[in-house]
C-alpha cells in the first residue's frame, strides 16, 4: 500500500529526529574548514561543494541509522532513550535498514563523483563509521572512536578538494577527535549508572564522574592546541587565531556548566556550546578567506 504525502512527510520528520539531523552541525563546519583551506586562495568548484555535502549527510545518516538498529534493545531499556523512534515503534527495523543501505550506497557514489582516492577510501570509511556502534561493548575508549569518526570530516573534505592527504587536515582531524571525545564523555555522564548496570563501557562507567571529567578536560586541552596548530598551518593571521581562541573559550565554558553533582546543564554543554564552537570557527575561517580579509 502506497503512503500518502502526509505520511511520507511524517516519516521523513521522524527519520530526521532518529538520526539527530541537527547534530550535523558538529562535523559539517570542520569539513568546510578543511575544504576551503585545501584550495588556498581559490574557492572549491561548486560540484565539489555539492558532492562533499551529499557525502557528509549520507555517511552520517547511514552511521546513525545503523547505530539505532544495533542499540534498539539497549535504547528501549534506558529511561533516557526509550522514546526514541525504533524502541517506541514509530519507525520499523526494515525501514531503518533501507535508510542505512541507501545512504551507504549514496555515500560511495558521491565519493566516486569526487575523485579516485575518495572512492578508494569510501568503503573503509563506512566500515569504520558503522563499527563505532559496537565500541561500547568492548572498550571504555569508545569516545575516542566517535571522535575519530568525526575527525574524518575535515580530512575527507581536503581529499575531496585536492585528491591527496596532507598534514593540515590531519592536525585539524586530531583536534576534532579530542574535541568530540571530550564532549562525548560529558554527555555520557548521564548514563553512568545505566551503562554499569548493563555492562556497557564508557569512561564515566569505568572511572567515575570525577575522573571522567578530568579526562574530558585533558582531551579539550589537546583539542585547543590542535585548533591553534591548524590555524597556523592554514596561514595564521588574527582571524584564524581568533577562531581558535574563541573555540578555547567555549571549551572552557562547557566545563563550567557541568559537575559530577550537577548534570542539569549537560544539554547546554553538549549541544549549545559545541554547536556554537563549530559554526563560529567555520564562519571565521570562511571570512578569513575573503579577498578583503587577506
Amino acid at each position: 500500500m502506497k503512503m500518502k504525502p502526509p505520511q511520507l512527510v511524517a516519516q521523513a520528520v521522524e527519520t530526521a529526529d532518529m538520526i539527530r539531523l541537527q547534530h550535523t552541525v558538529f562535523a559539517l563546519p570542520f569539513a568546510i574548514m578543511g575544504l576551503i583551506t585545501a584550495t588556498g586562495q581559490l574557492w572549491p568548484e561548486p560540484s565539489v561543494w555539492l558532492w562533499v555535502l551529499v557525502a557528509m549527510v549520507s555517511a552520517r545518516t547511514a552511521a546513525m541509522s545503523f547505530n539505532r538498529l544495533v542499540d534498539q534493545r539497549i535504547d528501549g531499556e534506558n529511561p533516557r532513550t526509550k522514546e526514541r523512534s525504533l524502541p517506541a515503534g514509530r519507525l520499523s527495523r526494515p525501514f531503518v535498514w533501507i535508510v542505512t543501505i541507501v545512504c551507504a550506497v549514496v555515500f560511495v557514489l558521491a565519493a566516486g563523483f569526487l575523485n579516485r582516492l575518495c572512492l578508494l577510501l569510501s568503503v573503509p570509511t563506512l566500515v569504520f563509521l558503522l563499527g563505532y556502534s559496537f565500541a561500547k561493548r568492548f572498550t571504555s575508549w569508545s569516545h575516542i572512536w566517535l571522535g575519530a569518526a568525526l575527525a574524518l570530516a575535515p580530512i575527507g573534505a581536503w581529499v575531496a578538494a585536492v585528491g591527496e592527504v596532507a598534514w593540515p587536515p590531519v592536525v585539524l582531524g586530531i583536534a576534532v577527535l579530542f574535541w568530540v571525545a571530550g564532549f562525548d564523555v560529558i554527555y555520557s555522564l548521564q548514563d553512568l549508572e545505566f551503562d554499569r548496570s548493563v555492562q556497557l563501557r564508557s569512561l564515566p562507567a569505568a572511572l567515575g564522574a570525577d575522573a571522567a571529567l578530568r579526562a574530558a578536560r585533558v582531551f579539550h586541552l589537546i583539542a585547543f592546541a590542535g585548533f591553534l596548530a591548524f590555524s597556523a598551518l592554514a596561514g595564521g593571521g588574527p582571524l584564524r587565531y581568533g577562531a581558535a581562541i574563541a573555540g578555547g573559550v567555549l571549551l572552557a565554558w562547557q566545563h563550567r556548566l557541568v559537575s559530577p553533582d550537577d548534570l542539569s546543564r549537560v544539554d547546554a554543554a553538549f549541544f549549545t556550546a559545541n554547536g556554537v564552537l563549530a559554526v563560529l570557527m567555520s564562519l571565521v575561517f570562511v571570512f578569513a578567506k575573503m579577498p578583503f580579509a587577506l
